[in-house]
């Protein structure tokens, strides 16, 4: 996997509103927002796509998850609903080769999304 901006942001090269930081997940908000609250969850590790999932990485992917929901019952929209989304490759929506999880909240969100 080549370098991304997610590395960068990891490393620190470039800015972030980093909301949430440990370990193995960084969370900030996307600067092209599609809801009142999209943050992006992303894991230290680098992994291009979910395809790229190993195993070993069931444990970091829950990580993901569990960050995310915590970040939403912590801005008290845990309740009234939130969206959590993994695109995958090109016609999945990814446009940043390291994987990363979308949380969406603040509004109203329909389906179909796309």
């Amino acid at each position: 996997m080549g370098d991304t901006i997610f590395s960068k942001i990891i490393r620190r090269e470039i800015p972030a509103d980093i909301v949430h930081e440990d370990d193995d997940v960084v969370g900030f908000r996307d600067i092209n927002g599609q809801a009142p609250t999209h943050i992006l969850f992303i894991p230290r590790k680098p992994i291009a796509t979910l395809n790229d999932l190993e195993a070993a990485d069931a444990t970091l992917i829950g990580k993901l998850v569990l960050a995310a929901t915590a970040y939403a019952k912590a801005e008290g929209f845990a309740e009234k609903g939130y969206r959590c989304v993994i695109n995958c490759n090109e016609d999945g929506g990814q446009s940043v080769y390291h994987l990363h999880l979308h949380l969406l909240a603040g509004r109203q969100l329909t389906w179909p999304p796309g």
